[in-house]
């Protein structure tokens, strides 16, 4: 049974880091990608940041260019999103995502995801 657990949410001030983790199992294959997104209250899910797994490609929302940054760790299985530069707006709950589809480029958009991690708070506030 593949399951995705995300770890590493917590209060942070502005301008503060916070590493997610998004630590996978149960998925034999290689070819995957992982996403990265985040919800607030009333509003749509946003996508934040994805890697292929099988090319390493990544692609980042404008809105966390520079400031966040995707990497994975195969022998742990496991996705991480250094957060850096921690706005306000970055508050929300951030879940991570497997597109099982071969995937040599990755989206951003909540369609091609099919499993789902149960989500962690981020909180930025003084």
């Amino acid at each position: 049974q593949l399951q995705l657990v995300e770890s590493g949410g917590g209060l942070v001030q502005p301008g503060g880091s916070l590493r997610l983790a998004c630590a996978t199992s149960g998925f034999t294959s290689d070819y995957y990608a992982i996403g990265w997104f985040r919800q607030v209250p009333g509003k749509e899910r946003e996508g934040v940041s994805c890697i292929s797994n099988v090319s390493g490609a990544t692609n980042y929302a404008d809105s966390v260019k520079g400031r966040f940054t995707i990497s994975r760790d195969n022998a742990k299985k496991t996705v991480y999103l250094q957060m850096n530069s921690l706005k306000a707006e970055d508050t929300a709950v951030y879940y991570c995502a497997l597109d099982s589809g071969t995937r040599y480029s990755c989206s951003r958009s909540v369609s091609p995801y099919d499993y789902w991690g149960q989500g962690t708070q981020v909180t930025v506030s003084s």
